[in-house]
């Protein structure tokens, strides 16, 4: 196992995530998402914010940044460290977790950041396509019926584990999909507590 190699990609990876989407595409737009709205930098709020046009910038952009980390850093990681001791999976692996966490604790904006939905579908879709859309069919149709952005990420984060065991076996990635998982929902503690006293913002309307 070459340590150079995961440090490689651990740094590279939270770098990865920790780019700011969301607050890039307001300041571009000439707002700051974190003072509009529910002051999140994640693609809902830009919607509500800016409108579906740059949220789905936004989304894109966040998915975008797991996938890259978990399916080509580590492939440029064992291309710059080669070593037989080191597993792709293993790579892949502490890439997605590191891209998450540097996307909700993003060094850019004093370590807050989005909820890492979209990064994690990303970041699953590398890891194992199938899962990521389960857990996409499962968030379209909570969406489609409840309107609840919150309650679809929700609802896509408590299936991630359960679909990454099923479609790729792996005990490791389930575990870690686990833990990330979790903490997806505990991000989403004020959508519960909205949620659960029937205030929350359904889909389509916009701050102005």
């Amino acid at each position: 196992m070459d340590i150079g190699a995961y440090i490689f990609v651990v740094v590279i990876s939270y770098l990865l995530g920790a780019t700011p989407s969301g607050y890039l595409v307001g300041m571009a737009c000439g707002i700051d998402v974190r003072t509009a709205g529910s002051g999140n930098i994640g693609a809902t709020n830009v919607v509500r914010v800016l409108g579906r046009n740059a949220g789905a910038v936004v989304l894109a952009a966040d998915a975008l940044k797991g996938f890259v980390a978990a399916r080509w850093v580590p492939l440029l990681a064992l291309y710059l460290f080669p070593s037989p001791g080191t597993l792709r999976e293993h790579l892949a692996l502490v890439a997605g977790v590191a891209a998450i966490l540097g996307h909700i604790y993003t060094f850019w904006l004093y370590f807050k950041g989005g909820k890492g939905i979209a990064t994690s579908g990303g970041v699953v879709l590398a890891w194992a396509p199938l899962a990521c859309l389960t857990a996409l069919a499962l968030w379209g149709m909570v969406l489609t019926m409840s309107k609840y952005v919150s309650l679809a990420s929700i609802a896509a984060a408590i299936i991630l584990p359960f679909a990454v065991w099923f479609w790729n076996g792996s005990t490791t990635m389930t575990l870690a999909m686990t833990g990330l998982s979790l903490l997806a929902i505990y991000k989403h503690k004020a959508n519960i507590q909205r949620l659960l006293k029937g205030q929350e913002s359904r889909i389509g309307k916009r701050v102005t």
